[in-house]
C-alpha cells in the first residue's frame, strides 16, 4: 500500500501564496500518478490539479489555472501544489491522491480513479 501525508497548509490573507507538500511511502515501489482534489464544508470534493509520473504532464482545474502549479520529486517521493494570488474561495481542505500507473505520462482527474488518499491540509484564506 501507498501512505500519502500532507502539510504545507495554514491561514494567509487573500492575494497570498502557499505551497503543499505530499509525502508518499510504503512497500509499493511502482510508479504513481498523483492529483489534488479539495473540499470546503457543504461541498463536495472538487477536482484541483494532476500530474503523471513522469511530471511531464499537467492539468488544472479552470478556477485555479494560470494561479497553481503542480510539480513531483520522485528522488524524494513528494509531490507539490503552489498555489498563489490565492483566493477567499480557494478556502478549503486539500487532499492529495495517488494511484498505480504503467505509464510514465497518464494523469488523472476523476476521484473515483483513485486508489490512496491523505487526510489532508486546511487551507484558509481571509478576505
Amino acid at each position: 500500500q501507498v501512505q500519502l501525508v500532507e502539510s504545507g497548509g495554514g491561514l494567509v490573507q487573500a492575494g497570498a501564496s502557499l505551497r503543499l507538500s505530499c509525502a508518499a511511502s510504503g512497500r509499493n515501489f511502482n510508479k504513481h500518478a498523483e492529483g489534488w482534489f479539495r473540499q470546503a464544508p457543504g461541498k463536495e470534493r472538487e477536482f484541483v490539479s494532476a500530474i503523471s509520473w513522469s511530471g511531464t504532464r499537467t492539468y488544472y482545474a479552470d478556477s485555479v489555472q494560470g494561479r497553481f502549479i503542480i510539480s513531483r520529486d520522485n528522488a524524494k517521493n513528494t509531490v507539490y501544489l503552489q498555489m498563489n494570488s490565492l483566493k477567499p474561495e480557494d478556502t478549503a481542505v486539500y487532499y492529495c491522491a495517488a494511484r498505480l500507473t504503467y505509464s510514465g505520462n497518464t494523469y488523472y482527474i476523476t476521484k473515483g480513479d483513485y486508489e490512496y488518499w491523505g487526510q489532508g491540509t486546511q487551507v484558509t484564506v481571509s478576505s
